[in-house]
């Protein structure tokens, strides 16, 4: 894959102020990431590699229908924050639509699928990992 494909960027949008994109809020994806940079002064930087994802959810409130704006919010199960905003961004729908593309194209290349984020569902009560356990014998030597 060469540098052009690497960096390529799918989508970028700022945070808008109703029709004005007047803020230090900056979203892009490129091909498996999302990337979010916040502030002026102290400016931060957060990526989210796409496979991680678990859910995405557009929310829109009448203010934002009235101004073409929306908030998509991305689940995960493994970053810390739990959820990452992409707020009042422009055409909110077709951005939900081109992330769902994207995050199921980064599973599969990533070979990723459900047990990866909600365990392998092989959960053992206490007990039951007793009959498991090979018999030990006393001072938990093979007898």
């Amino acid at each position: 894959m060469s540098n052009n494909e690497k960096e390529q960027i799918l989508w970028k949008d700022r945070k808008h102020y109703a029709w004005f994109p007047f803020s230090f809020t900056k979203y892009s994806l490129k091909n498996d990431r999302v990337y979010t940079q916040t502030g002026f002064f102290n400016t931060h930087y957060d990526e989210l590699l796409l496979y991680r994802i678990t859910d995405i959810c557009l929310t829109r409130t009448l203010g934002q229908k009235f101004f073409g704006t929306g908030t998509v919010v991305l689940y995960t199960k493994i970053d810390t924050d739990g959820k990452v905003l992409l707020q009042n961004i422009k055409k909110p729908k077709k951005v939900k639509e081109l992330l769902s593309k994207c995050i199921e194209e980064a599973r599969a290349g990533n070979n990723v699928v459900g047990k990866e984020f909600y365990g392998t569902g092989m959960s053992m009560e206490h007990d039951d990992m007793d009959d498991q356990m090979p018999d030990m014998g006393p001072g938990g030597m093979h007898p």
